[in-house]
């Protein structure tokens, strides 16, 4: 009960320490300024002023609110705090002094004696609580030194917050015994008390040495090769490994404060990460209405979620998947409690759908993400192929220019660059209908479109293919031995499509992040299998299917045609290719959406052929039929298409 009642006044006993320690540092300045033995005159002066002092330093410290700080977190930015406050008292006490006409009765030997007696006496105040509540919880701790032997990689700020963090870990579950570090200033040093081993290199030593159980890497700016270095060797050494989250995933809310993260796929990718510009992102979308078509969808709804955080004034989804929608929806809602979210659900093939959602929205931005994506299946269904990523692009981007959109951003891909399969080539179209279809080159509206390589973990890329089958127990399948590809994660994705729209001199052309090296599929899977913590072809055997129609081996940045151009933006370029002959474009779309309506399906891939030219033969799908009722009728189609193309 007494504690608890003391604890209710902890100010105010914090306020009468503060004034008492006032009396020690004021009578200890007079008594070693006098060597112990002031005489009256310096007594008389010590009483006579003292109420002043004790005055204004209780009142400079509830103005730097000293009184409200945690003893036991006590650090470097409160005992520059202190310093302040004690100079402000002292200063408040010599101009107390000057207008009271005490000043020649105090000596001013006593004044600065003073006030360094208050801040050591204040400082070793706070420093001795936590040095006693650290000692109790590092008794706690000893205790529990049969917890998991760690080893840290990295000897940073990182690992200098994860240490600090088990200090007062009272259950003592990780007992880190050793630190790694590159940095020749920090070797042979210690941070809390822990030494520096060696350099990363020495981690095979440590581990076998110290009998390590854990290895936590704690490198913020470790890049995906280092990481990849470290985790091979954990695998090798058959170690457990975890990773500290860096302060930003902890602020976004991607990882949890304090926990330990797994390793992801993602983390291996041997390519930087793009340096993401949110300023310049937020100068673009602020306060503006943004319209995402496949909002829902992986690329769509990280966009979704990137420009909520840049203040539109209202996010537009479209979407044909009524259930994904709603969960997107529901995040975005919670996230971001003020921002206008309005999920719709719809075919942006409909060319009457979709013009009812931009004259009733008016966006100022349009992402069109929804496409067909799948290779082989679009092999099977080259009528719905064309119908969604031409048709429905050109309904998006007509409309878009026809309410006054302000931008307009194609989500493409590298499989459009000298493509080989249908889906390629309609993304192609697609590029082709963007930059260079009559009546929206004419338009106010900006163009651009974005190509990038496969997004990492998106729904029914290989990565989630090859969980899938971890988890049943199957083997992985991958199609060659040397398919290669170039990946990014979907933030990388989402952040590259946000810089394109923001570059002025990308209007009317195509934009491409500099996508690093292409990674082997056997790679990706070998490494899941290791991360999983089995052994590939001995706990799970990888099996190769063969290319399916329509797969390169290696994909291509760019056709012979095309070259590119550096921008503004690190790593993010411009490429240039011609689409000046808007009449041969629009004349071809109207052959091939004619053709893919009636079923035909060599007369489409014909027509594909016409508008891409630079097709990488065969590109021969396999024209399984679709019902005619999912497509519009040919009269409707085709008097469609007229209107677009007249703009009316």
């Amino acid at each position: 009960m007494f504690p608890t009642r003391l604890l209710r006044h902890r100010r105010l006993l914090i306020l009468a320490a503060h004034a008492l320690l006032a009396v020690m540092a004021y009578a200890a300045a007079f008594v070693l300024r006098f060597d112990g033995k002031p005489p009256a005159s310096a007594v008389s002066a010590f009483v006579n002023t003292l109420g002043v002092l004790v005055v204004l330093r209780l009142a400079a410290f509830v103005a730097f609110e000293l009184h409200r700080g945690f003893y036991k977190h006590f650090g470097l930015v409160d005992l520059i705090t202190l310093a302040k406050a004690v100079t402000a008292g002292s200063v408040a006490f010599v101009v107390a002094l000057l207008a009271l006409g005490w000043w020649g009765a105090v000596p001013r030997s006593v004044v600065v004696i003073e006030w360094m007696i208050t801040l050591l006496l204040a400082g070793g105040e706070r420093l001795a609580v936590r040095y006693t509540l650290e000692g109790r919880l590092s008794r706690l701790a000893r205790r529990g030194a049969r917890g998991k032997r760690v080893l840290v990689v990295g000897a940073g700020e990182a690992a200098e917050r994860l240490l600090r963090q088990l200090s007062h870990d009272v259950d003592g579950r990780m007992n880190v015994v050793a630190l790694l570090d590159d940095d020749p200033g920090k070797q042979h040093r210690s941070l809390h008390g822990v030494p520096v081993a060696g350099e990363v290199n020495c981690l095979d030593a440590v581990v076998r040495r110290q009998q390590i159980e854990l290895v936590v890497i704690a490198i913020s700016s470790a890049s995906p090769e280092q990481m990849r270095r470290i985790v091979e060797r954990c695998l090798q050494l058959k170690v457990e490994f975890k990773r500290l989250p860096s302060m930003r995933e902890m602020l976004q809310g991607s990882a949890k404060a304090g926990v330990l993260a797994d390793v992801q796929l993602e983390h291996l990718l041997v390519r930087e990460p793009v340096a993401f510009d949110e300023e310049r992102v937020s100068r673009d979308l602020g306060g503006s209405v943004v319209l995402i078509t496949g909002g829902a969808g992986s690329v769509g709804s990280e966009l979704a979620r990137q420009i909520a955080r840049a203040g539109p004034a209202k996010l537009v989804l479209v979407e044909q998947a009524e259930s994904p929608l709603y969960f997107v929806d529901l995040e975005l809602r919670k996230a971001h409690p003020d921002l206008e979210v309005v999920p719709v659900i719809g075919d942006i093939a409909d060319q009457e759908t979709v013009e009812r959602i931009f004259a009733e929205h008016r966006p100022d931005h349009v992402y069109h993400a929804a496409a067909y994506k799948h290779v082989p299946l679009m092999e099977c269904n080259i009528r719905e192929a064309v119908h969604n990523n031409v048709w429905g692009t050109l309904c998006v981007a007509e409309c878009a220019a026809r309410w006054g959109a302000r931008k307009f951003v194609l989500i493409s891909t590298d499989k459009a660059v000298r493509p080989s399969s249908v889906m390629g080539a309609t993304k192609r179209v697609a590029e082709r209908i963007v930059l260079g279809w009559p009546s929206l080159r004419s338009s106010e509206t900006e163009f651009h479109a974005v190509r990038f390589g496969n997004v990492l973990g998106s729904d029914g890329s290989v990565v989630p293919l090859f969980q899938r089958q971890l988890a049943a127990g199957e083997p992985l399948t991958v199609t060659h031995p040397d398919v290669r590809r170039y990946f990014m994660t979907i933030s990388e994705a989402a952040q590259l499509v946000l810089h394109a729209a923001a570059l002025s001199d990308a209007a009317g052309r195509i934009t491409m992040l500099d996508m690093g090296e292409p990674i082997r599929i056997l790679d990706l899977a070998e490494n899941l299998v290791r991360l999983s913590g089995l052994e590939p072809y001995r706990d799970v055997q990888i099996v190769f299917t063969g290319l399916r129609p329509g797969e390169k081996l290696h994909e291509e940045l760019r056709s012979a045609g095309e070259c590119t151009v550096p921008t503004t933006v690190e790593k993010v370029s411009i490429v240039q290719t011609d689409e000046v002959d808007g009449a041969g474009v629009q004349q071809g779309v109207e052959r091939l959406l004619a053709s893919a309506l009636r079923g035909e399906a060599s007369a489409s891939l014909s027509a594909l052929r016409e508008l891409v030219p630079e097709c990488v033969p065969p590109l021969r799908g396999m024209g399984v039929a679709t019902p005619t009722s999912t497509l519009p009728s040919r009269e409707r189609a085709t008097r469609a298409v007229a209107r677009l193309a007249t703009g009316r």
